[in-house]
C-alpha cells in the first residue's frame, strides 16, 4: 500500500502480467509444498525439473538457434542452470516440508528485500525512503508471520 502513493505511470497489461505473476507465484507454492509431501526426497523435484527442461528445450532452440546446442554454451549454462535453479528449489523444498504454506509464501515476500539489498551493491541503486518503509513493513510481518501460533481451524477437543 506504501508504494501506491509514489506517483507512477500504470499500464493495464503490466498489471495484468504482475497479476498472473502473483497466481503462478501462489501456484507454485501450493504445488511445491505438495510434491515435497507426497515425493521422497527430491524425486519430485527431479521429476519436475526434467519434465520442464524437455518442455522449454524445442521453444528454446527455435528461438535461439542452434547456437545454444553449442558445447561452450552448454558448458556455460549447465553450472548456471544448477546454481540458478536446482540449489534454490531444492532449498525451498526442504523449506516447505516444514511450516504451513501461508507462512512459507510470507517469507518468500523477503525476496524483494534481498533484491533491494543487491541493487544497492551491484546496481548503486538507491530506493526512497518511502519504498524502505515499505520494505521494512514487510520484513516484520514476515517475522510477525513465523513467530505466531498456528491457530487452530476447529476447536480442540474437551
Amino acid at each position: 500500500m506504501l508504494l501506491g502513493f509514489e506517483p507512477a505511470d500504470l499500464d493495464a497489461v503490466g498489471v495484468s502480467f504482475a497479476l498472473l505473476a502473483g497466481v503462478a507465484r501462489a501456484s507454485y507454492i501450493l504445488l511445491s509444498a505438495q510434491t515435497g509431501q507426497r515425493w521422497p526426497g527430491f524425486d519430485g523435484l527431479a521429476i519436475a525439473s526434467a519434465f520442464a527442461t524437455l518442455l522449454l528445450t524445442a521453444p528454446a532452440i527455435v528461438s535461439g538457434g542452434t547456437a545454444l546446442l553449442d558445447p561452450h554454451v552448454l558448458l556455460i549454462g549447465a553450472p548456471v542452470g544448477v546454481l540458478s535453479s536446482v540449489i534454490p528449489y531444492t532449498c525451498e523444498l526442504v523449506a516447505l516440508r516444514s511450516p504451513a504454506p501461508s507462512v512459507f509464501g510470507i517469507l518468500m515476500s523477503l525476496e524483494p528485500a534481498a533484491a533491494a539489498l543487491a541493487a544497492i551493491v551491484v546496481l548503486h541503486e538507491l530506493l526512497s525512503p518511502i519504498q524502505w518503509l515499505a520494505v521494512a513493513c514487510v520484513v516484520v510481518a514476515s517475522v510477525g508471520a513465523t513467530r505466531s501460533r498456528p491457530v487452530l481451524s476447529e476447536p480442540a477437543p474437551d
